[in-house]
């Protein structure tokens, strides 16, 4: 894992409805490299502006002379496990030329003081078990892996 760039300014901010575009190509990005998910702008538009609009969800981005190059997002689900919330954290994705820079970790640190600040008591995510650099960067942020697997069942029309 690349060490930060010390001087880099980015600055993580809650997104807003200007940052559409760049977080539908930043989204495009990740889902071609995810299996499972196929890039289409027309989901994700909607996927955004639901997460933007709900009280239990945050899209952050990582914007740098007012570009967005980096984007994370989180929503509290009740945990019985846990007897309170839990954080689903997805969509962590930094532009490839802005990769190992320190965006993601600040993206992530983001959204676990979020969270923390929602009364989360964990965070969670998936990731694609081939996709080494996100492993890698998960695990470099002290993230554990557990004996659980992702199952999923599509309801109704995915196109």
């Amino acid at each position: 894992m690349s060490p930060a760039v010390p001087d880099l300014q980015i600055t993580i901010r809650p997104a807003t409805a200007d940052d559409l575009e760049q977080l539908v190509q930043l989204l495009r990005q990740l889902f071609e490299i995810e299996a499972d998910f196929s890039p289409c702008e027309h989901r994700q538009c909607q996927g955004l502006h639901m997460l933007m609009a709900d009280d239990r969800a945050c899209v952050l981005v990582a914007e740098l002379g007012g570009k967005v190059h980096g984007m994370c997002t989180a929503q509290l689900v009740i945990s019985t496990a846990e007897g309170g919330y839990s954080a689903w954290v997805e969509d962590v994705i930094v532009r490839r030329s802005w990769r190992g820079m320190g965006i993601g970790r600040k993206l992530v640190e983001g959204i676990c003081h979020w969270a923390r600040q929602r009364g989360a008591r964990r965070l969670q995510l998936l990731a694609d078990r081939d996709n080494r650099a996100a492993l890698g960067f998960y695990e470099y942020l002290g993230w554990q892996p557990t004996q659980l697997t992702a199952w999923r069942r599509c309801l109704g029309d995915n196109t």
